[in-house]
């Protein structure tokens, strides 16, 4: 118990320092410019070209990642550094002939950007922008996971070659999470007979969201991302399960859809486009469910510490610091528990296009 509570302190302490250093860069500890909570919130919840780690001397320290295009005149590569303001305040950079801006961290052409109204400049407004295969501060924490799950499960893979006995460490702490997504989640849901089958899908989204779901609540580099709070990110895992759940469904999965049992024909005209629509609100429920739930939380945490800054008082600081190691606790089971309810789903849904069932 000494041990959580200490790190619960460094969390909040760290939680802390991130937001004055980051209340700092965007103009809340500069003299005669108010606190902007909203900016700090937005900064915090969307992706980034670059990490700000800290505040030396009233100067931002930032790792700057790699900004990778392809244009008109094939690829361009550069970092995110070589972006500087020209007389609109707009970031830009020259590179290969063509001309960039960067606005509000989507890049556009400049020259585009320039005849664009401000409904225009949308991150939606393809014919204005280049393909951005970027490294943003989200794919640099997606990629971090995926190097941190490669590391848990081979050294996971090692123990069990060298331990044939009880597990041990490392193996003792997640033998038993593999157990319960196979006996408490993909069993119940799926069936014995082709459970299996779909194991290392739900062991992999099930840790894959865990792992960055604790990555966003860290809020120091390399952390500090809200991968699991980006709506693209969830999109990408909710299609998955989709596609997986379609190319698996049976013939009774698609019978139920396109002639539902018990149901008079009169009324297929109307019962087969609300199935249609069905499959495709299950995922995404899947999307909303995992993209609200882990943003909400960080918006709540970094607006209870706005607070300090709101009222300009120290004072405040024991009831803000006091609510938000409490949201920082509960968003700790937040993210295991959201991890839990997307993997449960998707075992439900793929459970329903496998089953077979008994014709009378």
């Amino acid at each position: 118990m000494k041990i959580f509570g200490k790190v619960l302190n460094i969390v909040l302490l760290a939680s802390l320092l991130l937001v004055s250093t980051k209340s700092i860069a965007s103009g809340g500890g500069e003299e005669g410019k108010e606190f902007n909570a909203t900016e700090l919130i937005n900064s915090h919840i969307g992706d980034s070209h670059d990490f700000h780690i800290a505040d030396w001397k009233g100067h931002p320290i930032s790792l700057s990642l790699p900004v990778i295009l392809w244009t008109n005149n094939g690829l361009v590569t550069f970092s995110s550094s070589e972006f500087h303001h020209d007389n609109d305040g707009h970031h830009v950079v020259d590179k290969n002939g063509e001309k960039f801006v960067r606005y509000k961290e989507v890049i556009y052409y400049a020259d585009k950007f320039e005849n664009l109204s401000e409904d225009d400049k949308s991150a939606l407004n393809f014919g204005a922008r280049p393909l951005n295969f970027s490294i943003t501060k989200n794919v640099f924490s997606m990629l971090l996971s995926v190097v941190v799950l490669f590391l848990l499960f081979t050294a996971l893979a090692r123990s069990y070659k060298k331990n044939k006995m009880a597990p041990k460490g490392l193996a003792g702490f997640l033998e038993p999470l593999v157990v319960f997504v196979r006996d408490d989640i993909a069993r119940p849901n799926i069936g014995e007979k082709k459970y299996a089958k779909f194991m290392p899908y739900l062991l992999t989204i099930f840790f894959f969201i865990w792992i960055n779901n604790l990555i966003g609540l860290i809020p120091f580099f390399p952390f500090s991302s809200n991968l699991t709070g980006n709506i693209y990110f969830t999109f990408v895992l909710a299609f998955i399960t989709f596609i997986v759940t379609t190319l698996n469904g049976n013939k009774d999965y698609w019978g139920h859809i396109f002639n539902t049992p018990g149901v008079p024909v009169w009324l297929s005209p109307i019962m087969i486009p609300v199935e249609i629509i069905g499959m495709f609100t299950k995922p995404f429920a899947l999307m909303i469910r995992l993209f609200a739930n882990i943003t909400a939380g960080h918006i709540i945490i970094l607006s209870l510490i706005s607070l300090i800054y709101i009222f300009k008082t120290a004072w405040i600081s024991p009831v803000s610091g006091a609510f938000v190691l409490f949201m920082s606790v509960l968003e700790m089971l937040v993210a295991a528990l959201q991890a839990y309810v997307f993997t449960l789903l998707s075992a439900l849904f793929i459970g329903q296009a496998v089953a077979e069932h008994d014709h009378h």
